[in-house]
């Protein structure tokens, strides 16, 4: 795939680097600014699964007991 995209840019391999370069930027400026920041509240990263305490004993369970 890179090799198909390599291909198609135009230029010497100056100015498809350059443009590769300037490529890579943009998309990871647009994730960063739009993409992110509008899915961050649907998906929670930062948040715990577990609340509170946890129910019943505390110790280790006790074969038999």
């Amino acid at each position: 795939m890179y090799a198909w995209i390599w291909r198609h840019l135009p230029g010497t391999w100056q100015a498809k680097s350059g443009i590769a370069a300037a490529v890579a930027i943009v998309v990871a400026l647009v994730l960063w600014y739009v993409v992110f920041p509008w899915m961050e509240p649907k998906v929670h990263f930062d948040h715990g699964v577990v609340h509170g305490e946890p129910t019943g004993s505390s110790g280790p369970a006790v074969p038999g007991g």
